[in-house]
């Protein structure tokens, strides 16, 4: 960080700007970052350059340093162009930094300024100039770059234990807007039904104090079809929320303006908001719906293209429970708890792939949804299979019986049949797989020891 300061104030001082198409902003995780910008006179050139303070932590990495001018936005979209971001935090998944960038590179924060004074991503920094100072000679990132004394020298003078020990003192009282907040009392939340930010979940809705026995899945639908290394960013609701999208519509209903939208990420405790981002993901590509991209399928047996949240509501209704199609490597990715329960709620029941990747393959088992492996080699595209029927998932009732994990069942697509593994690897998996997830497995635990005398 010390370095990328540095880098901005040579900038400066050659005369540099960031070209006007250039969004740049700085997010540190920490507010010590601040406080030695300001002793080492940094944060004067930093702003020069338009890296100005937008918050703190998961900042840029979960989408919310903020939007696009809109006539850039509208350009992208008018000429569906490829634009890309240069970020130093850690996760760069489609979508998730911006809408509206198809390409998110991780580098260091030297570099990001770097790539900022250049204006494009089409640049050899080593050989290319990064800009002309006022008099048009070339000035390169050699001839920016702060040498690893010049970086020790402001670290040993600006940073000391004080700093830190003075912040982090106080980190839990906040601000004077948020002391001003009103705050419940008692030993219970006090649900707000009005509230779009938090809502009480319908997880534990209609639990019963035994869990029903398993049964096969009869008369499933394909909710979506997908390829290779489909992350949990594209299944889980992460980033801003478009005014479009079914959760932009949800929050409009309930009178929220688009400028007060916020994310994905900051409306997590609204089960409502985040159903509706499911496979939501602007950079998705269901080929149940070819050519286009974003949480659209096709509704069956009707065929009729829609939203991937509509569309699992109108099976619900019809009783109709569904299942996804996919590749290797399915559910890589850092946006876990969420995806496996978004999936639960729009009523997927088994997850048929290649290969999973290992957490979301047991966040999957907690929610109550089948994971389940191709055998010998064999894929969608071996089998022929193209989404368009109807599945069964013979053999669940046999999960239940004692032997060695993992084991097969059954599947029958119209009038195709094929093994699969279902991917329930150890007996605690299984016995909450058998209570329909963790949290009814927990609750009824709970329940048989808040029954026991004494």
């Amino acid at each position: 960080m010390i370095a990328a300061g540095l880098l901005a104030k040579n900038a400066v001082a050659r005369g540099l700007t960031v070209p006007p198409w250039v969004k740049t902003s700085l997010a540190p995780g920490s507010l010590v970052v601040t406080d030695y910008y300001e002793r080492a006179q940094l944060t004067q050139p930093l702003h020069e350059l338009g890296f100005d303070v937008v918050g703190y932590g998961c900042t840029t990495c979960i989408g919310n340093s903020g939007p696009l001018a809109p006539e850039i936005s509208e350009a992208i979209d008018h000429g569906d162009l490829s634009v890309s971001s240069v970020l130093s935090g850690n996760r760069n998944f489609e979508g998730r930094i911006h809408p509206d960038c198809r390409m998110n590179y991780l580098a260091s924060p030297p570099l990001v300024v770097a790539y900022a004074l250049a204006g494009s991503m089409d640049v050899d920094l080593v050989h290319d100039p990064l800009g002309h100072d006022p008099s048009g000679a070339p000035v390169y990132l050699r001839d920016l770059w702060p040498s690893e004394a010049e970086v020790s020298q402001v670290v040993g003078s600006v940073l000391d234990r004080a700093m830190f020990e003075e912040s982090y003192a106080t980190i839990l009282d906040g601000d004077d807007n948020w002391r001003a907040l009103s705050a419940p009392s008692g030993d219970r939340y006090d649900w707000d039904p009005a509230s779009t930010y938090i809502r009480r979940p319908t997880f534990l809705e209609r639990i019963t104090p035994r869990a029903p026995a398993l049964h096969d899945i009869e008369g499933a639908r394909v909710l979506a079809l997908l390829g290779d290394s489909v992350t949990t960013d594209h299944i889980s609701p992460a980033g801003v929320i478009r005014r479009d999208s079914p959760a932009g519509r949800w929050l409009l209903e309930h009178g929220v303006e688009p400028l007060e939208f916020n994310s994905y990420g900051s409306r997590r405790g609204n089960h409502e908001v985040m159903v509706r981002g499911t496979f939501a993901n602007v950079r998705l590509r269901n080929r149940l719906a070819p050519g286009t991209e974003g949480g659209v399928t096709l509704h069956f047996p009707d065929g009729e293209q829609t939203t991937i949240y509509d569309s699992a509501m109108r099976y619900a209704g019809e009783g109709v429970p569904l299942v996804v199609l996919a590749g290797k490597e399915y559910g890589s990715g850092s946006s876990r708890d969420w995806a496996a329960k978004g999936s639960l709620l729009l009523g997927i029941r088994a997850v048929l792939v290649e290969s999973f990747e290992r957490i979301h393959r047991s966040n999957l088992v907690g929610m109550g949804v089948l994971p389940l492996e191709f055998l010998d080699g064999a894929s969608v595209a071996s089998l022929g299979l193209t989404g368009h029927e109807t599945y069964r998932v013979v053999g669940s009732e046999a999960l239940a019986d004692s032997g060695p994990l993992p084991r097969e069942v059954t599947v029958h697509a119209d009038d195709k049949q094929f093994p699969m593994r279902a991917r329930i690897d150890t007996p605690f998996e299984l016995a909450v797989f058998l209570d329909g997830g963790i949290l009814p497995y927990t609750l009824r635990r709970l329940a048989r020891v808040g029954d026991q005398p004494g």
